[in-house]
């Protein structure tokens, strides 16, 4: 089973003292893979993270990001069908988050291997195919993005037009949508918006001079199934901690 698995921990795993390709190459080693496949499958990983030119530098001369890359080239080095990424850009400034985004997406369709992840970083819950929340150790809600932002309310639509009066009986009579006038916008809810925008111009029939359409996020979605947000679910998780010493113990082993 182990052979089939990779894994990229929260915390920074790698031996400082080493290269990144003799990194790679004892990960080689504790996964029995065979000697004569690991040179070509080594260079493979390593350019797929932009880390081939670096493989014969010491790793305790890499950035933060350079790490969390070697981090996953490793754990893809033994070809896993599955691999599980603890949070893999905590700590990290706003490009290089972007940067290993760009190579996990790649992996993904390059390697055909099913990722699990967990983050905080909702932004980045957006790049997965499914996602399950998790509230004190319970699944609370598993669904697509789109599924779960649907399932807390329609998108809400703000039009400017050259009748607004006329655009709220227009919206009415012809999609069955009822709008009011708020803060200075004809405001109305629906389904999907982006999609009911194009439709909007092309049968409200009075002339439209700005839209806006807001979408319910994923941290309204997180706040709705667990009455918290992010920030306060990391807050409680840091109180348990600090409040069982028997965690704190183990934590430090």
């Amino acid at each position: 089973m182990r052979r089939h698995i990779g894994l990229v921990f929260q915390d920074t795993t790698l031996d400082d003292y080493l290269t990144a390709a003799e990194n790679l190459r004892f990960h080689a080693e504790l996964y029995g893979m065979p000697k004569s496949t690991v040179p070509n499958r080594m260079q493979q990983v390593l350019e797929m993270v932009d880390l081939w030119e670096r493989r014969d530098g010491l790793v305790q001369t890499f950035s933060g990001g350079m790490k969390r890359r070697l981090e996953i080239a490793r754990g893809l080095l033994h070809s896993p069908t599955v691999l599980f990424l603890d949070e893999p850009t905590v700590g990290l400034d706003p490009q290089t988050r972007s940067h290993i985004w760009q190579y996990i997406s790649e992996l993904k369709r390059r390697e055909k291997v099913t990722i699990f992840l967990t983050t905080h970083y909702m932004d980045e819950a957006e790049y997965c195919d499914r996602i399950a929340i998790m509230d004190n150790g319970v699944l609370v809600a598993i669904d697509t993005p789109e599924a779960l932002k649907g399932s807390i309310g329609e998108d809400r639509v703000e039009l400017h037009t050259d009748d607004d009066p006329r655009a709220i009986e227009r919206l009415e009579q012809q999609f069955q949508i009822k709008a009011i006038m708020s803060e200075g916008a004809v405001t109305f809810h629906v389904p999907l918006g982006e999609e009911f925008v194009p439709r909007l111009f092309a049968e409200l029939g009075i002339a439209i001079r700005s839209v806006r359409v807001a979408r319910p996020t994923l941290d309204d979605v997180f706040m709705t199934y667990t009455g918290r947000t992010i920030r306060d679910a990391e807050a409680s998780s840091g109180d348990r901690l600090r409040a069982n010493p028997w965690m704190r113990a183990r934590g430090r082993r």
